[in-house]
């Protein structure tokens, strides 16, 4: 059975087993995410700008999606490794649940405070258009979210038993339709309407939708661990506490990556839209960088939570020394390639001679700050596996908030826009410092008293 091979099987064959499918679909996912932009961009430069602003309000979205999905990845992983079953089947549909709740939640969102939230960091633009493309993007992607948010937590269900190549699949479904459609409904090809914005944003939701879908197919005749009936199992206050005393700190650590990007965008749209631009083509290519850690982490999680529970914590301990080499190494490829072709980077997202003279030297500084993400990455995931979702929370706000943010304001102050790329390596230097200390803290209160118990 599963639980036995989260158990026993080497740290390492284990690992690579549950996270390598995760990677791959990360990566086709990440790919996703460069393709859609580069393809966006072929509008315009406001083309891009406007999906740019509007990240942060999707981005809310991912971070509630996964954040629960996280949450009840832990749960349902802690619980399989105790033997409560009845327990990890009432966790699993309550995650199906809350799923639906976000949807709605979002949706009221949107279509009542969009157009504030996309004019709030349009009013120094000097192209109208961008405000006009913002809208079109987010209401679409807002109101039919309903993908996105089962399409999440079917995947974490199907992570939580080990099933990482199921949910690999559903992924990989999703973000080569999406790929399919996007310069079919942008450009308006065989047939179809020239949609520009708006079809890139229906491309994405088409691809959500179908992936939930498989996602729903795979978890009842595949996932046989995990009884999934939300009718049978009704929501559960206790349950939905213990998934988000747990998860909240998670949402909450994405939420604000939401805040930072926010708070840049109309610090960059002050010095110009090209400079936020760059910004937005930033996140695009390191999401090609940091989704395979994500996805890792992802076969991290469930391997660290059940071995927490079968009380096992020299496996703890070597999957996550394993995870921390693996993610500083992928790093550092990723700081190589930002520093070595910048200009083609940038290349791919029809770059200007104006974003490339801003772009070039943004992605050279901004990538320093990579030696130490991976470390911090793989930190907050431990955090989250072992029920101190909380540390991860303080770490993220002294990264973004209490550092980032203000640094970036300085700085632009003192040296103007290049300066204010600076803050990101300052960031992460700052958080890799409180991620150690957190470390050694959880190792001491968590896995140390269980290796005394096996003595």
């Amino acid at each position: 059975m599963q639980e036995n091979k989260m158990g026993v099987m080497p740290i390492s064959k284990l690992l690579i087993s549950m996270s390598v499918p995760m990677m791959l679909s990360m990566l086709v996912q990440a790919l996703y995410n460069i393709v859609d932009s580069i393809f966006v961009a072929k509008i315009g430069e406001s083309a891009l700008t406007a999906v740019s602003i509007a990240f942060p309000m999707q981005n809310l979205m991912i971070a509630v999606g996964s954040g629960t999905g996280v949450g009840m990845n832990a749960v349902v992983s802690k619980a399989l490794g105790e033997k409560r079953q009845d327990y990890a089947n009432k966790a699993a549909n309550n995650g199906i649940w809350l799923a639906g709740a976000s949807f709605a939640g979002f949706s009221l969102l949107v279509l009542i405070f969009g157009k504030m939230f996309i004019s709030s960091q349009t009013v120094n633009a000097s192209d109208p258009q961008i405000a006009v493309y913002g809208l079109q993007y987010i209401r679409i992607i807002g109101m039919i979210s309903f993908g996105l948010f089962f399409q999440m937590t079917f995947e974490r269900l199907l992570q939580s038993t080990g099933k990482t190549i199921y949910s690999m699949i559903t992924q990989m479904i999703g973000a080569v339709i999406n790929i399919i459609l996007d310069p079919i409904l942008i450009f308006g090809l065989f047939g179809f309407p020239r949609l520009e914005v708006a079809g890139a944003a229906i491309a994405t939701v088409t691809g959500q939708v179908i992936a939930a879908c498989i996602g729903l197919f795979l978890n009842r005749k595949v996932n046989t661990e995990l009884h999934i009936s939300p009718l049978r199992y009704r929501p559960s206050w206790k349950i939905v506490k213990h998934i988000y005393s747990v998860g909240i700190p998670s949402i909450f650590m994405m939420s604000i990556s939401s805040v930072m990007n926010f708070g840049m965008n109309k610090l960059l749209m002050g010095f110009s839209s090209t400079a936020t631009a760059v910004f937005g083509a930033y996140y695009k290519l390191q999401s090609f960088i940091f989704m395979p850690i994500f996805g890792m982490n992802n076969g991290m999680i469930p391997i660290v939570a059940y071995n927490f529970g079968a009380r096992k914590p020299g496996r703890i301990v070597k999957t996550v020394q394993l995870s921390v080499t693996y993610a500083t190494g992928i790093m550092v490829i990723g700081c190589i390639l930002f520093h070595i072709i910048p200009g083609t980077l940038l290349g791919m997202f029809n770059a200007s001679d104006t974003m490339l003279e801003i772009g070039i030297p943004a992605l050279k500084i901004i990538s320093y700050s990579f030696l130490l993400a991976g470390f911090g990455i793989v930190s907050s995931s431990f955090f989250q596996a072992m029920g101190h979702g909380m540390l991860s929370l303080i770490v993220s706000v002294l990264r973004q908030l209490v550092i980032l943010l203000p640094a970036a304001f300085v700085l632009a102050k003192a040296g103007g826009l290049k300066a204010v790329w600076w803050s990101f390596p300052l960031a992460e230097v700052c958080a890799a410092v409180f991620s150690i200390l957190f470390v050694r803290y959880v190792y001491q209160k968590e896995i140390r008293p269980l290796s005394t118990e096996q003595k």
